[in-house]
């Protein structure tokens, strides 16, 4: 189960470091315009939005990493901290931005989160 659990983290940080380069990166792309329909005169707008949120994401990914590597108990409380921020955040973006945020966030890190206490 510790191995299982191991590669759901590994997944979910996946995950938040690619949200971090589309949000970054390729928001005015194609990539990050077809995330949310926005015309290019709209993504260069939000740009600078997208990147924080981008940063944000890139801490998450970064912390999680930190659970992975790091010794226990450091390992285990990183990856039970940055999981249940990553619940957090992916709970109140579908409540104030989009319903998809609950699947494409908030449940990997749900499932990820329940395999790490599990694997305890």
């Amino acid at each position: 189960m510790e191995t299982l659990a191991h590669v759901l983290v590994g997944l979910v940080a996946a995950l938040h470091a690619y949200i971090l380069v589309l949000e970054m990166f390729l928001w005015e792309k194609k990539p990050g315009r077809g995330l949310h329909g926005f015309d290019p005169e709209m993504a260069k707008a939000t740009a600078p939005l997208a990147a924080n949120q981008g940063l944000y994401n890139g801490f998450l990914a970064a912390g999680l990493v930190w659970g992975l590597i790091a010794a226990d108990p450091t390992g285990f409380r990183a990856q039970v901290f940055f999981l249940s921020c990553v619940v957090i955040a992916g709970v109140y973006g579908t409540v104030t931005a989009n319903r998809r945020i609950l699947f494409a966030q908030a449940l990997p890190g749900t499932i990820a989160l329940a395999a790490v206490l599990i694997a305890q």
